[in-house]
Protein backbone atom coordinates (compact mmCIF):
# COMPACT_ATOMS: atom_id res chain seq x y z
CA UNK A 1 0.00 0.00 0.00
CA UNK A 2 1.25 3.48 -0.86
CA UNK A 3 0.74 6.91 0.67
CA UNK A 4 -0.57 9.85 -1.37
CA UNK A 5 -0.33 13.33 0.14
CA UNK A 6 -2.30 16.20 -1.37
CA UNK A 7 -0.45 19.51 -1.61
CA UNK A 8 -1.50 22.96 -2.79
CA UNK A 9 1.89 24.34 -3.80
CA UNK A 10 5.62 23.70 -4.23
CA UNK A 11 6.57 24.30 -0.58
CA UNK A 12 4.12 21.63 0.56
CA UNK A 13 5.27 19.37 -2.28
CA UNK A 14 8.84 19.49 -1.01
CA UNK A 15 7.64 18.72 2.52
CA UNK A 16 5.67 15.72 1.24
CA UNK A 17 8.68 14.36 -0.62
CA UNK A 18 10.98 14.91 2.35
CA UNK A 19 8.52 13.09 4.61
CA UNK A 20 8.42 10.07 2.30
CA UNK A 21 5.09 10.37 0.48
CA UNK A 22 4.89 7.85 -2.36
CA UNK A 23 2.69 10.08 -4.54
CA UNK A 24 2.40 13.88 -4.45
CA UNK A 25 -1.08 15.02 -5.39
CA UNK A 26 -1.89 18.56 -6.54
CA UNK A 27 -5.14 19.77 -4.99
CA UNK A 28 -6.56 23.06 -3.67
CA UNK A 29 -8.45 22.25 -0.44
CA UNK A 30 -10.17 25.65 -0.53
CA UNK A 31 -12.00 24.52 -3.70
CA UNK A 32 -13.50 21.32 -2.33
CA UNK A 33 -12.64 17.65 -2.10
CA UNK A 34 -11.27 17.61 -5.66
CA UNK A 35 -10.37 21.27 -6.05
CA UNK A 36 -7.93 21.70 -8.96
CA UNK A 37 -4.92 23.95 -8.51
CA UNK A 38 -4.15 26.71 -10.98
CA UNK A 39 -2.05 25.62 -13.96
CA UNK A 40 0.91 27.74 -12.88
CA UNK A 41 0.72 26.19 -9.42
CA UNK A 42 0.57 22.71 -10.91
CA UNK A 43 3.69 23.45 -12.96
CA UNK A 44 5.46 24.70 -9.83
CA UNK A 45 4.53 21.54 -7.93
CA UNK A 46 5.87 19.38 -10.75
CA UNK A 47 9.15 21.34 -10.79
CA UNK A 48 9.50 21.00 -7.02
CA UNK A 49 8.96 17.23 -7.11
CA UNK A 50 10.92 16.58 -10.28
CA UNK A 51 11.58 12.90 -10.82
CA UNK A 52 11.58 12.12 -7.09
CA UNK A 53 7.95 10.95 -6.95
CA UNK A 54 4.94 10.45 -9.22
CA UNK A 55 2.65 13.49 -9.31
CA UNK A 56 -1.12 13.31 -9.63
CA UNK A 57 -3.76 16.03 -9.79
CA UNK A 58 -7.41 16.59 -8.96
CA UNK A 59 -9.56 17.79 -11.85
CA UNK A 60 -12.72 18.56 -9.87
CA UNK A 61 -16.19 17.24 -10.67
CA UNK A 62 -17.03 16.72 -14.33
CA UNK A 63 -19.80 18.91 -15.76
CA UNK A 64 -19.79 18.40 -19.52
CA UNK A 65 -17.75 16.59 -22.13
CA UNK A 66 -15.80 19.64 -23.26
CA UNK A 67 -14.75 20.71 -19.77
CA UNK A 68 -13.77 17.16 -18.81
CA UNK A 69 -11.64 16.79 -21.93
CA UNK A 70 -10.06 20.22 -21.49
CA UNK A 71 -9.25 19.63 -17.82
CA UNK A 72 -7.58 16.30 -18.58
CA UNK A 73 -5.52 17.90 -21.34
CA UNK A 74 -3.54 19.79 -18.66
CA UNK A 75 -2.19 16.50 -17.33
CA UNK A 76 1.02 16.13 -19.36
CA UNK A 77 3.70 14.52 -17.24
CA UNK A 78 1.33 13.39 -14.50
CA UNK A 79 1.01 9.81 -13.31
CA UNK A 80 -2.76 10.10 -13.01
CA UNK A 81 -5.63 12.53 -12.70
CA UNK A 82 -8.74 12.23 -10.49
CA UNK A 83 -12.20 13.07 -11.78
CA UNK A 84 -15.35 13.28 -9.66
CA UNK A 85 -19.04 13.14 -10.54
CA UNK A 86 -20.85 15.35 -8.07
CA UNK A 87 -24.26 16.20 -9.53
CA UNK A 88 -24.15 13.24 -11.95
CA UNK A 89 -26.60 10.39 -11.33
CA UNK A 90 -26.73 8.82 -14.80
CA UNK A 91 -24.28 6.04 -15.62
CA UNK A 92 -24.50 6.90 -19.32
CA UNK A 93 -23.63 10.54 -18.66
CA UNK A 94 -20.80 9.58 -16.33
CA UNK A 95 -19.38 7.26 -18.99
CA UNK A 96 -19.48 10.06 -21.57
CA UNK A 97 -17.67 12.39 -19.20
CA UNK A 98 -15.08 9.77 -18.25
CA UNK A 99 -14.42 8.93 -21.91
CA UNK A 100 -14.03 12.63 -22.70
CA UNK A 101 -11.45 12.97 -19.93
CA UNK A 102 -9.66 9.87 -21.18
CA UNK A 103 -9.52 11.38 -24.69
CA UNK A 104 -8.13 14.62 -23.34
CA UNK A 105 -5.47 13.13 -21.10
CA UNK A 106 -2.06 12.21 -22.50
CA UNK A 107 -1.62 8.50 -23.17
CA UNK A 108 0.86 8.12 -20.31
CA UNK A 109 -1.51 9.66 -17.75
CA UNK A 110 -3.96 7.29 -16.08
CA UNK A 111 -7.53 8.30 -15.28
CA UNK A 112 -8.91 7.65 -11.79
CA UNK A 113 -12.63 8.07 -11.15
CA UNK A 114 -13.70 9.27 -7.73
CA UNK A 115 -16.71 7.81 -5.93
CA UNK A 116 -18.15 9.57 -2.91
CA UNK A 117 -19.13 7.70 0.23
CA UNK A 118 -21.51 10.61 0.96
CA UNK A 119 -22.97 10.37 -2.55
CA UNK A 120 -26.47 11.35 -1.45
CA UNK A 121 -25.28 14.75 -0.23
CA UNK A 122 -23.65 15.57 -3.56
CA UNK A 123 -26.29 13.92 -5.78
CA UNK A 124 -23.82 11.53 -7.34
CA UNK A 125 -23.67 7.93 -8.47
CA UNK A 126 -23.29 5.30 -5.80
CA UNK A 127 -19.76 3.90 -5.42
CA UNK A 128 -20.94 0.52 -6.73
CA UNK A 129 -22.35 2.03 -9.92
CA UNK A 130 -19.14 3.96 -10.54
CA UNK A 131 -17.21 0.69 -10.67
CA UNK A 132 -19.17 -0.18 -13.82
CA UNK A 133 -18.52 3.27 -15.29
CA UNK A 134 -14.78 3.00 -14.66
CA UNK A 135 -14.55 -0.48 -16.12
CA UNK A 136 -16.29 0.60 -19.34
CA UNK A 137 -14.64 3.97 -19.89
CA UNK A 138 -10.91 3.26 -19.93
CA UNK A 139 -10.15 4.34 -16.37
CA UNK A 140 -7.23 2.70 -14.60
CA UNK A 141 -8.56 2.94 -11.07
CA UNK A 142 -11.05 4.19 -8.55
CA UNK A 143 -10.82 6.30 -5.42
CA UNK A 144 -13.44 6.14 -2.68
CA UNK A 145 -13.46 9.54 -0.95
CA UNK A 146 -15.78 11.89 0.90
CA UNK A 147 -17.06 15.09 -0.70
CA UNK A 148 -17.80 16.70 2.67
CA UNK A 149 -15.10 16.55 5.30
CA UNK A 150 -17.23 16.51 8.43
CA UNK A 151 -17.20 12.71 8.77
CA UNK A 152 -14.45 10.21 7.91
CA UNK A 153 -14.85 7.46 5.37
CA UNK A 154 -15.32 4.64 7.87
CA UNK A 155 -18.04 6.58 9.69
CA UNK A 156 -20.03 6.64 6.44
CA UNK A 157 -19.25 3.17 5.11
CA UNK A 158 -18.63 0.03 7.15
CA UNK A 159 -15.38 -1.88 6.60
CA UNK A 160 -17.42 -4.74 5.13
CA UNK A 161 -19.03 -2.40 2.57
CA UNK A 162 -15.67 -0.88 1.65
CA UNK A 163 -14.13 -4.35 1.33
CA UNK A 164 -16.88 -5.37 -1.10
CA UNK A 165 -16.32 -2.20 -3.14
CA UNK A 166 -12.56 -2.74 -3.27
CA UNK A 167 -13.08 -6.35 -4.32
CA UNK A 168 -15.46 -5.30 -7.09
CA UNK A 169 -12.99 -2.72 -8.37
CA UNK A 170 -10.14 -5.19 -8.44
CA UNK A 171 -12.30 -7.86 -10.07
CA UNK A 172 -12.94 -5.33 -12.84
CA UNK A 173 -9.19 -4.90 -13.37
CA UNK A 174 -8.98 -1.53 -11.60
CA UNK A 175 -6.78 -0.42 -8.76
CA UNK A 176 -8.58 0.76 -5.62
CA UNK A 177 -7.62 3.72 -3.43
CA UNK A 178 -9.21 5.11 -0.26
CA UNK A 179 -9.34 8.62 1.17
CA UNK A 180 -11.73 10.79 3.15
CA UNK A 181 -10.46 12.28 6.41
CA UNK A 182 -8.40 9.17 7.09
CA UNK A 183 -6.05 9.12 10.05
CA UNK A 184 -3.15 6.83 10.79
CA UNK A 185 -5.29 4.40 12.74
CA UNK A 186 -7.33 3.79 9.57
CA UNK A 187 -4.35 2.59 7.55
CA UNK A 188 -4.30 -0.97 8.86
CA UNK A 189 -8.01 -1.24 8.07
CA UNK A 190 -7.50 0.16 4.57
CA UNK A 191 -4.73 -2.27 3.81
CA UNK A 192 -6.59 -5.23 5.26
CA UNK A 193 -9.50 -4.38 2.94
CA UNK A 194 -7.21 -4.52 -0.10
CA UNK A 195 -6.61 -0.83 -0.83
CA UNK A 196 -3.50 -0.18 -2.88
CA UNK A 197 -3.22 3.49 -1.97
CA UNK A 198 -4.43 5.76 0.83
CA UNK A 199 -4.77 9.50 0.30
CA UNK A 200 -4.51 12.15 3.01
CA UNK A 201 -4.53 15.90 3.36
CA UNK A 202 -5.67 16.93 6.84
CA UNK A 203 -3.73 14.20 8.65
CA UNK A 204 -0.53 15.44 7.00
CA UNK A 205 -1.12 19.08 7.93
CA UNK A 206 -0.55 21.35 10.88
CA UNK A 207 -3.84 23.19 11.29
CA UNK A 208 -6.15 20.78 9.48
CA UNK A 209 -6.72 20.29 5.77
CA UNK A 210 -6.45 24.04 5.09
CA UNK A 211 -3.26 24.26 7.11
CA UNK A 212 0.18 23.33 5.80
CA UNK A 213 1.70 19.96 5.05
CA UNK A 214 4.31 18.98 7.63
CA UNK A 215 7.31 16.83 6.74
CA UNK A 216 7.25 15.27 10.20
CA UNK A 217 3.56 14.40 9.94
CA UNK A 218 4.06 12.87 6.52
CA UNK A 219 6.98 10.83 7.88
CA UNK A 220 4.83 9.58 10.77
CA UNK A 221 2.06 8.59 8.36
CA UNK A 222 4.54 6.80 6.13
CA UNK A 223 5.74 4.76 9.09
CA UNK A 224 2.14 3.78 9.84
CA UNK A 225 1.55 2.80 6.21
CA UNK A 226 4.65 0.62 6.27
CA UNK A 227 3.63 -0.92 9.59
CA UNK A 228 0.18 -1.93 8.33
CA UNK A 229 -0.15 -5.69 7.68
CA UNK A 230 1.05 -6.55 4.18
CA UNK A 231 -1.12 -7.83 1.34
CA UNK A 232 -0.24 -8.81 -2.20
CA UNK A 233 -1.57 -6.02 -4.43
CA UNK A 234 -1.40 -4.93 -8.04
CA UNK A 235 0.65 -2.09 -9.46
CA UNK A 236 -0.52 1.50 -9.60
CA UNK A 237 0.15 3.64 -12.65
Amino acid sequence: MRLLVSVRGPVEARAAVAGGADVVDAKDPARGALGPVRLDRLAAIRRAVGAARPVSAALGDARDDASAEAAAATAAGLAFVKLGFGGITSEAQAQRLARAARRGAPAETALVLVAYADWRRVDSLTPARLVTVAAESGAAGLLLDTAWKDAPLFALESPDAVAAWVAAARAAGLFAALAGSLSGRDFATARALGAELVGVRGAACIGGRRGRVSRDRVAALRRLVRAAPALSVGALP
